[in-house]
């Protein structure tokens, strides 16, 4: 595997994931995801990041749907951190605005080495609902599960992340809002930068340490 692209398993008793990234792809996502939902976000990350993305997840879903979700949020942010390597010549920081219909979502990230999250997306922490093969409505997507996922993947990725929703009204709406913007900021911060020639953009001389 060369370039910027890393690939990373998480195997446990409650999800087994696997994912391969390519940081310098065209946005192409294809992730074997049980869960429709979450397959759109990733979908959505990817084509505004211009991140390839491949693999499969899978787990618990009987029990819930939070290890799968967190689990997903952890091992995408060790790619990142994998196919990142010392940061040399990177940006480092991106922020971006994303408007969506009624909803306006904030993002802001470092991959300055030290994971934080802040996260404030005023979701109401009802189910989203879909349709299933004979038209019943039914649960598909917990959005509390949301905030453990970017907590998952700022630990993975040891970046700091701030994720806002400023405005709006459809939980659909404020998560992809999020996610879109998520990726927009951190496409920026990933982003090499010629001017640096190569350097790692830090005082210190390290991001890693």
């Amino acid at each position: 595997m060369s370039g910027r692209t890393a690939q990373v398993q998480r195997k446990t008793g409650e999800t087994v994931i696997d994912l391969t990234l390519n940081l310098d792809g065209t946005g192409i996502c294809s992730v074997d995801c049980p869960l429709g939902f979450l397959e759109h976000m990733l979908t959505s990350f990817c084509k505004h990041g211009l991140f390839d993305l491949a693999g499969s997840l899978s787990g618990d879903l009987h029990v819930d749907q939070h290890h799968l979700v967190e689990d997903t949020g952890i091992v995408l942010g060790q790619a990142f951190d994998k196919a990142l390597g010392t940061r040399a010549g990177i940006t480092r920081s991106g922020c971006f605005l994303y408007p969506m219909d009624e909803t306006l979502a904030r993002a802001a990230v470092d991959f300055g080495g030290r994971p934080w999250l802040e996260c404030s997306l005023d979701l109401s922490g009802t189910a989203l609902v879909a349709t299933d093969a004979s038209g019943n409505s039914i649960p598909a997507f917990q959005t509390d599960t949301v905030d453990d996922f970017w907590q998952g993947f700022a630990t993975g990725a040891k970046c700091n992340l701030h994720l806002d929703i400023l405005r709006g009204r459809s939980d659909h709406h404020k998560i992809e809002a999020a996610f879109k913007a998520a990726a927009r900021a951190i496409r920026q911060a990933v982003t090499i930068d010629p001017r640096l020639g190569g350097t790692v953009p830090s005082t210190k001389g390290t991001l890693i340490d």
